[in-house]
């Protein structure tokens, strides 16, 4: 374009590899990118998750302006209400003659920008985030005319396309795709974790704690503990500690499910991914190479990969596959509302509460904790599908509409009518026992389904088959269970029922 653009940069868009970015001529164009009201108050959004972006952005900022970069930059106590408000007030400074955006991830933005340009009065381009390892496309075409979008084949599929862990031939290291059967230990504290270094905060982020704790003073977030990186030279430093400190241990314990540290073995890099500051496949090139030289096994390797390379892309091109009406959808039409201990972690089950005030207060927990502990009660319990997603959506740093709502309504609440799990992810309170060290701190017994000391999660467990046993007998991985349940004794079946009934009318209160 021979004329003046503007280029709006994202808050979850804080890459030189951002589209908007890579041919644009700094002595002609403008950036602009903006705190805005609308984005940062429509769900409770997590302090630390607040803190991370607006720190992220004006770090950002000031990369751009070291490039020689023309910015303009409105911080939140400027009171700019929305992007588009900030985009025709940067349009007159500018005198820029087009608006171009890389396209949002969240369908709700993405919808709002597209009618911009009627309301702004000027060319407005979108373009696609190539900085994805699946464009849209390329998903749809993956997709078309399977009856069943499974992860596991559209990651090898990507494996393929991409080179990562295969041998010589062309076929993946060690004879198999996936490894996750090795990645399921459970935890007794039989590894030292090893203590994990945080980013010092410097005068922009201490600047920008005060401005969140100023005006976000009833969101969720301890920002005594913020540790997070906000450049994306900090970021790719902490990824290096994990590469060379943890992820010899991460392949292990990654299910695993610990008293003694929120972080275990984990990468701790979704949040950097997910606004710029690392990129995909890099980050699984250096796993990959970690591998190659011993530092790690196979197993661990390929679980990080797959997340990253797999399940991320996965529920990217989900989202999109199944956006708008995918966010309406409630397979077991689950409407008990959200208890308010959800946003206070005050609960006698440990292994929730210690899960809900991890990620109330740090903006984090671990796929099994959002899963297997938080998702899986909330599923067992019918809560309702759209509180829950947005619930996730506001506590964890990492949460943006098109990762978190596959995840909590298609993975942890099976809300999509099966789209994307094969079955639902309910369990009872042994698999939490087996996973870690919770219960042994719990006044629960995961032993008794009924009984003042029984673990909630077990007669939960067995209601929630009771009451669904006609949707679940039509899942053939659901039959032993089922069957199982219809062979008990009835006076059995009907005390396991009445005790859960106890349950879902006290401990949600």
């Amino acid at each position: 374009m021979s004329t003046t653009t503007l280029r709006l940069v994202l808050g979850d868009q804080l890459s030189f590899e951002n589209p908007v970015l890579v041919n644009a001529e700094p002595q002609r164009d403008w950036v602009l990118l903006a705190e805005v009201a609308e984005e940062a108050t429509y769900v409770p959004h997590n302090r630390h998750k607040i803190a991370l972006i607006f720190s992220a952005m004006r770090h950002f900022a000031d990369a751009l302006r070291e490039r020689g970069f023309k910015v303009i930059y409105r911080s939140f106590d400027e009171g700019v209400s929305s992007l588009r408000h900030a985009a025709e007030d940067a349009l007159k400074t500018s005198k820029a003659s087009a608006l171009l955006v890389t396209a949002p991830g969240e369908y709700r933005l993405r919808t709002q920008i597209q009618a911009w340009e009627s309301e702004l009065g000027v060319p407005v381009y979108l373009q696609e985030d190539a900085r994805f390892l699946a464009s849209l496309d390329y998903f749809e075409s993956w997709a078309s005319g399977r009856k069943q979008l499974r992860m596991e084949y559209f990651y090898r599929e990507m494996r393929r396309h991409y080179k990562l862990l295969l041998d010589e031939d062309g076929e993946p290291e060690g004879g198999k795709w996936n490894y996750d059967a090795d990645n399921r230990k459970g935890w007794r504290a039989q590894t030292e974790v090893p203590e994990r270094p945080a980013v010092a905060a410097d005068t922009i982020t201490r600047e920008v704690i005060e401005l969140v704790e100023r005006e976000f003073p009833g969101n969720p977030g301890d920002l005594n503990e913020f540790r997070l990186a906000v450049t994306s030279s900090d970021a790719q430093s902490q990824f290096d500690w994990f590469c060379k400190h943890a992820l010899t241990d991460f392949g292990s314990y990654q299910d695993a499910l610990a008293e003694e540290s929120p972080w275990m073995f984990h990468g701790l890099i979704s949040m950097y991914l997910n606004i710029g500051l690392l990129e995909p496949l890099p980050v699984c090139r250096q796993v990959e190479i970690a591998w190659r030289e011993g530092h790690c096994s196979l197993a661990a390797a390929e679980g990080f990969i797959r997340q990253v390379l797999g399940w991320r892309e996965y529920v990217r091109g989900i989202y999109w596959h199944a956006m708008p009406d995918y966010a309406l959808r409630n397979t077991f039409e689950a409407r008990r509302a959200l208890p308010a201990w959800f946003w206070t972690g005050d609960t006698d089950m440990r292994c929730l509460s210690r899960a809900l005030r991890q990620s109330l207060d740090l903006g984090y927990a671990h796929h099994i904790q959002r899963l297997m502990v938080i998702g899986n009660f909330a599923l067992l319990a019918g809560l309702d599908v759209e509180q829950v997603c947005e619930w996730y959506l506001a506590v964890y740093v990492d949460a943006f509409e098109w990762v978190e709502l596959p995840n909590t309504l298609g993975m942890a609440l099976h809300g999509d009518n099966g789209l994307m799990a094969s079955k639902p992810y309910a369990a009872s309170g042994k698999y939490i026992q087996r996973q870690g060290n919770h219960c042994s701190a719990c006044r629960y017994d995961p032993k008794q389904t009924t009984g003042e000391n029984a673990c909630p999660y077990n007669s939960l467990y067995w209601h929630f088959i009771d009451r669904h046993q006609d949707y679940l007998t039509k899942n053939a991985r659901m039959g032993l269970i089922i069957g199982g349940w219809k062979k008990r004794d009835a006076a059995d079946r009907e005390a396991i029922v009445a005790w859960g009934d106890r349950i879902l009318a006290t401990v949600l209160d």
